[in-house]
Formats: structure tokens, sequence, C-alpha cells
């Protein structure tokens, strides 16, 4: 059993993995939103729900810590991470404005809302993009290879090659961690 997995795991990774290559004009204005972005003194605000949330939090955590090389620390925010607004806000409100509340508090015009959504169609991610649009973020989503209210909300989108949520959370990662290189590249050069 253990190697028909392993193979079949390996494929669907290689052949997600393998269709990026035809997508670097789709990913190339995601690198130039968020180095705009940080040169322009705006951060980055990740959220998502589940995996996409520790995702949220590993590309937030690049930026502020560092990526491959030490720089000066780059504005990045989790909305996911924040136990006694998550649960207070879950248990006023309810679940679907956790994020939306957080980017009425906390983003300003011209920081990047990154909202993470496999299926693209995540409630609270929705009403998230929707109110960073409100509040003049460039707003950016990360999805699956299928059109969704989340890839249709947002003014930039990034659709993984794949409809299988693990293959789409390791394109999601992949893709993130390039865009950490290019502006911490970009950014260090500078210095």
């Amino acid at each position: 059993m253990f190697p028909s997995l392993f193979q079949t795991h390996l494929s669907e990774h290689q052949n997600a993995i393998s269709k990026l290559s035809a997508m670097q004009d789709q990913i190339a204005p995601l690198a130039d939103a968020w180095l705009t972005a940080l040169k322009n003194g705006k951060k980055i605000i990740f959220f998502g729900n589940g995996g996409s949330a520790a995702d949220a939090q590993h590309l937030a955590a690049e930026l502020v810590v560092r990526y491959r090389v030490n720089r000066p620390a780059l504005a990045g925010l989790a909305l996911t991470t924040d136990t006694s607004i998550l649960t207070a806000h879950s248990n006023d409100f309810g679940f679907e404005t956790v994020f939306s509340r957080q980017i009425e508090a906390l983003a300003q015009p011209g920081d990047v809302a990154l909202g993470i959504s496999t299926s693209g169609t995540s409630k609270n991610i929705l009403a998230g993009l929707k109110a960073a649009n409100e509040r003049g973020c460039v707003t950016i989503a990360f999805t699956g290879e299928k059109e969704s209210g989340c890839s249709q909300l947002a003014k930039l989108t990034f659709k993984a090659p794949s409809s299988i949520t693990a293959r789409i959370q390791e394109c999601h990662l992949l893709i993130g961690h390039l865009l950490c290189d290019v502006v911490e590249k970009a950014i260090a050069a500078e210095k």
C-alpha cells in the first residue's frame, strides 16, 4: 500500500508543480504588488483557515524574520495568530467576519491583503477580501484551479494548478516562498 500511495502523491505533486512554469506571467504581478507595498512602508496581511492559516503564519514569519538572508525586517502580518481576537470575535459576532473585522482595524490603503482559500469559497476569506478592497488594499487570492468567489473578488489571483487540496497547498507555499525570495533580494540589494 505505501509504495503505491507514495507514487500517487509524488505524481500528483510533480504534475501540479510542472504546470507552474507556464504561469510565470500570472505570478510576476504578485511579486510586483508585494515589492511596491513593502517599499512604500506598507504591509502584507495574510489570512486563511486550517492549513491555509498555517501558510499565512509561515509567510508572515518569512517576511518579519528572514527568508534566506539577514536584512531589515519586512512588514508581514498573519490575522490567524491572536487567539483572543479570533475567539472573542467568533463568539460575539460569528466566524464569517473574523478576518474582515481585523482588516477594518489594521489595514491601510496600499497594504496587500492576501486571502488563502484552497476552494476559493471560504466565507470569511471572501469577507476579508471585500473589506480589504473597501479599505484600498491590493487584494490577492491564493486559490485552487477553479474560478471562484475569491478569484473574482481579488485584484490579483494565483490559482494553483490542481483541484487536490494538498497539492494546492504545496503550490501556495512554493509560490509564497518565491515571493518572499523576490522581495528579500530586491530590498537587500538596495541596502
